[in-house]
């Protein structure tokens, strides 16, 4: 699809479809960079550990945080040469 470059207030844009948007799922933000010559537009990533705090606290209150392997001491440990 070729489309022209606009001036847009003190600045230069391209209008995205809205098709392609809805295909692309893009919706307020989006990651843009430069690779190879080319302007590439993704989705923002998600922060690796997002809602990660909540869903522990979640598991907590179910009762499903039991130890998997239970309870193991270090007896011993004194021995090891480290």
């Amino acid at each position: 699809m070729k489309t022209t470059i606009r001036k847009m207030g003190n600045s230069q844009g391209v209008l995205i479809p809205k098709p392609i948007l809805a295909q692309l799922g893009l919706e307020d933000e989006v990651d843009m960079e430069v690779e190879n010559d080319a302007l590439v537009i993704r989705r923002p990533q998600k922060a690796v550990r997002e809602g990660w705090a909540v869903a522990s606290k979640r598991v907590a209150e179910t009762g499903d945080d039991a130890l998997v392997m239970g309870e193991f001491g270090n007896a011993g440990d004194a021995e090891i040469t480290w």
